[in-house]
């Protein structure tokens, strides 16, 4: 996940080779790189297109100027937005419609937070859904193959021992 500006954009490499093909919010970009054309610049072809670009780094920020504009880019953490972020979430759901295609946990397994329990696919896109918390895995509602709805609850949790 890739925050540009504080908008948040879902990034996966699809492959790389023998060309670079980058996921971006669902929709597939042919990357290479280009000879750059002066100091401090720096250039790739998307998709056919040349992209101009120049390139800084402050902290964890990198700072893109392309298209006469300025943009902040940075990693977004999925795991969490704040330090306890899913905590209390006794559930895990589906983000989108789709089928279950690998279960990664069982029942009475410990998960840590972050960590992938099911991996689901939605028109072609592939999704590791993970433990918004620590805990043990009460249930897997659905199994390998499986189809559900957008907000169904595919896995519930219980705290782990010493937090009951």
């Amino acid at each position: 996940m890739l925050l540009i500006d504080g908008q948040k954009h879902e990034v996966t490499v699809v492959r790389r080779r023998p060309q670079l093909v980058l996921r971006v919010n669902g929709r597939d970009h042919e990357v290479r790189g280009r000879s750059s054309p002066g100091v401090g610049r720096q250039a790739l072809v998307i998709d056919g297109d040349s992209v101009e670009f120049v390139r800084a780094a402050a902290g964890e920020s990198q700072f893109l100027r392309l298209y006469g504009r300025s943009v902040e880019v940075k990693l977004a953490d999925v795991r969490a937005t704040g330090a306890n972020a899913g905590a209390a979430q006794d559930s895990i759901k589906a983000p989108m419609p789709g089928a279950i295609i690998s279960v990664h946990k069982a029942v009475g397994e410990t998960v840590s937070r972050g960590e992938t329990v099911v991996t689901i696919e939605s028109m072609k896109l592939q999704t590791a859904l993970v433990s918004p918390r620590d805990g043990v895995i009460a249930t897997i509602e659905r199994t390998l193959g499986d189809s559900f709805e957008k907000d169904e609850v595919i896995v519930s949790l219980e705290p782990l021992a010493e937090e009951a």
